[in-house]
């Protein structure tokens, strides 16, 4: 019903406005659960076990986090006195909360129900899994950045581009894939969250470009296997030649957008001494670079041998989006503009 979609849509929107804009720790957990509660339905809405399943694990998760942020923020107020989120000086509180966030977000190494509650869902869901789901947890992370403890984040953020480099190695499923690459992201993000938080948002801000550009292609495409991506080319020659593209801005490709944040949270860490770290962080790109190739492999140089030339849709029917193509031109050619990005950080 268009009716109930605009109220889910809706909820979402305003409980993340409720966290990003809340200066008390009680009003951020209740935009918190209100964006909890309007995806569950989007989620359990196509009847199907799996998607039951999705749904059940993505609850139990939430509801676990958010439990965790409640204790966390009422322990800081029981031996601080503050509610305000900017004021969380209690070391327990501080951990807590941290793994609390990182839980919701699907930081490893509690990652594990990110890919099964991806591969449960339809790909506009996991669109908004992606990418507004992380805003609001990001966002209070950013605001605390400065009582984190980051000995902690830097585990965890090593952790994440290891684990979502070498997990979507041997997958075929695009959302499970999508859901490691989201993994690696994170990691980069919260890498550097201790040290320049600005570049954690701009980190962030290219990641949802990216993404929403890979889900809208995917979805036009109606791929969810590697086997559905050999018959690209016969659906849609343009978009898969872009999704290529946007595949190798994905994998941190140098003329490419997502190299400006690697590359600037690589010089970060090389000021903050942390060669080592980022060594490991730069090895591990690689593994996740290497199933973004892949994946462009599969869908340019193979074609399903039983389809012909002749059944390309795209010659019938064509469902590109009005705004996909600068998408597109902002998540593949934002490059030249990393001067004035690092001029604006500083």
């Amino acid at each position: 019903s268009p009716y109930a979609l605009s109220i889910i849509m809706s909820s979402l929107a305003a409980g993340t406005t409720l966290t990003l804009t809340s200066n008390h720790w009680f009003l951020a957990w209740m935009g918190l659960e209100l964006n909890t509660l309007a995806i569950i339905p989007l989620m359990s809405k196509t009847h199907h076990p799996r998607a039951t399943e999705a749904a059940t694990k993505y609850f139990l998760i939430q509801a676990l986090a958010s439990a965790l942020i409640l204790f966390s923020s009422t322990t800081n107020a029981w031996f601080m006195g503050e509610w305000e989120i900017t004021s969380v000086s209690h070391p327990m509180s501080s951990t807590i909360l941290t793994i609390a966030l990182a839980m919701k977000l699907g930081i490893a190494p509690f990652h594990f129900w990110l890919p099964d509650v991806l591969q449960g869902s339809n790909l506009f869901t996991c669109l908004i899994l992606s990418t507004w789901q992380k805003i609001a947890p990001i966002t209070l992370l950013i605001q605390i950045n400065m009582q984190l403890n980051t000995n902690l984040l830097i585990i965890m953020a090593t952790m994440s581009t290891i684990i979502g480099g070498w997990g979507g190695l041997n997958q075929t499923q695009l959302r499970k894939i999508m859901a490691y690459s989201s993994i690696a992201h994170l990691g980069w993000m919260m890498l550097v969250l201790s040290f320049m938080p600005t570049l954690t948002t701009l980190n962030l801000i290219i990641y949802m470009m990216m993404t929403t550009t890979m889900f809208i292609m995917l979805m036009n495409l109606l791929s969810t296997t590697m086997n559905k991506m050999a018959m690209s080319w016969l659906k849609n020659p343009t978009t898969a030649a872009l999704m290529m593209i946007t595949l190798m801005s994905l994998g941190g490709l140098p003329p490419m957008t997502g190299f400006m944040p690697k590359w600037l949270i690589i010089q970060e860490l090389t000021k903050q001494n942390m060669i080592a770290v980022m060594t490991i962080i730069a090895l591990s790109s690689l593994l996740s670079l290497f199933f973004y190739l892949r994946m462009s492999y599969s869908m340019s140089l193979t074609t399903s041998p039983n389809l012909s030339n002749i059944y390309a849709i795209w010659r019938q029917k064509n469902k590109n989006m009005m705004f996909l193509p600068m998408m597109i031109v902002f998540s593949t050619l934002m490059l030249p503009i990393t001067p004035t990005m690092m001029n604006m950080m500083n």
